[in-house]
C-alpha cells in the first residue's frame, strides 16, 4: 500500500520555515504544472472570485499533485458541505474567507476533518487512492491544511477568541477588504491601515500561531520582520512587468 502525502505547506511551518505559495489571475492546471518545478510550498486555487468549476478543481489538485505542493482551494463561503466537498475533489488545502468570529473559524474545521476532530462526511476522495482506507481516515486530518482570512475589522476585533480555535493552519491577513471596513476603500497601503496589519500579524505570532499576507520579491524582507511566515505571490505583475519590459525594448528599435 502507498502512504498519504505528506502536505508540504504543513511540513515547512511545522519545521519552522517560511512557506511560498503561488497566487494567479488564474492557476489553470497548466499555469501550475509550469510553475511545479521552481520550488514552491503551495499553489493558491481562487475558487472565490475565479472562473473554476468542480472538474476544473480535480486536474489543478492533480498538477500541484505532481510537484509535491499543497493544493489550496479558496472557497467562496464558510459552508461545510462545500468544505467537504472541495476536499473531495483532491484539494489538499482549504482557504475560507471572511471569518470574523471564533464560531466561523470552528465551522471551518467542521467541515473539514473526519471525526473526532470534525463532521465532514466521509467520502475516501481522490487522495485516499491505493490507501488502506482505515488508515487513510485515521491519518488524513493531520494532513488537510486548513487557512482563514482576516479580512474585516469584526475579526481583528475577535481575534483573541479566534486564535483559540485549534487545528487551522494560518491565519491570512487580506489587506484589501480590511482596508475597505476600515473606510479605506482601494488604499491598503493607508499608514492606519498598516498599523492595524501590523497588529494583527504580532498577535497572531505571540498567540503562537502562524500568519500570512499577499506579498512579492520588494517586500518579503518587511513581511518577515513583521512576523509573516506564510507569503502568497501573484504570477500577474511578474509577467505584466516583464512584458512591459520587452515592449518597450522593442519600440526603441522602431
Amino acid at each position: 500500500m502507498n502512504n498519504l502525502k505528506i502536505n508540504k505547506a504543513k511540513a515547512t511551518l511545522n519545521s519552522g520555515g517560511i512557506a511560498s505559495v503561488i497566487m494567479g489571475p488564474n492557476n489553470s492546471a497548466d499555469m501550475i504544472d509550469f510553475l511545479g518545478p521552481i520550488g514552491f510550498d503551495a499553489a493558491w486555487i481562487e475558487c472565490e472570485h475565479g472562473p473554476f468549476t468542480w472538474g476544473d478543481i480535480q486536474n489543478v489538485t492533480r498538477a500541484a499533485d505532481l510537484w509535491g505542493m499543497t493544493s489550496i482551494v479558496r472557497v467562496n463561503k464558510n459552508d461545510t458541505t462545500l468544505i467537504g466537498r472541495t476536499l473531495d475533489q483532491g484539494a489538499t488545502g482549504i482557504c475560507v474567507p471572511h471569518v470574523n468570529t471564533k464560531n466561523d473559524a470552528e465551522k471551518v474545521v467542521k467541515g473539514a476533518k473526519f471525526g473526532p476532530i470534525g463532521e465532514r462526511g466521509v467520502y475516501a476522495s481522490r487522495q485516499s487512492y491505493g490507501l488502506d482506507p482505515l488508515k487513510y481516515y485515521e491519518e488524513v486530518n493531520d494532513q488537510i491544511f486548513l487557512t482563514v482570512l482576516i479580512e474585516e475589522v469584526t475579526a481583528v476585533n475577535n481575534l483573541k477568541e479566534i486564535l483559540t480555535v485549534n487545528d487551522i493552519d494560518v491565519f491570512f491577513v487580506a489587506p484589501g477588504d480590511l482596508a475597505q471596513t476600515m473606510g479605506y476603500v482601494g488604499q491598503q497601503n493607508h499608514p492606519e491601515v498598516k498599523k492595524v496589519i501590523e497588529s494583527t500579524i504580532y498577535q497572531i505570532r505571540e498567540s503562537g500561531r502562524n500568519a500570512g499576507m499577499l506579498g512579492d520579491v520588494n517586500t518579503i524582507e518587511y513581511l518577515e520582520k513583521i512576523g509573516v511566515n506564510f507569503i502568497g505571490v501573484n504570477w500577474g505583475p511578474w509577467l505584466l512587468e516583464n512584458a512591459k519590459t520587452y515592449i518597450s525594448k522593442v519600440n526603441s528599435l522602431r
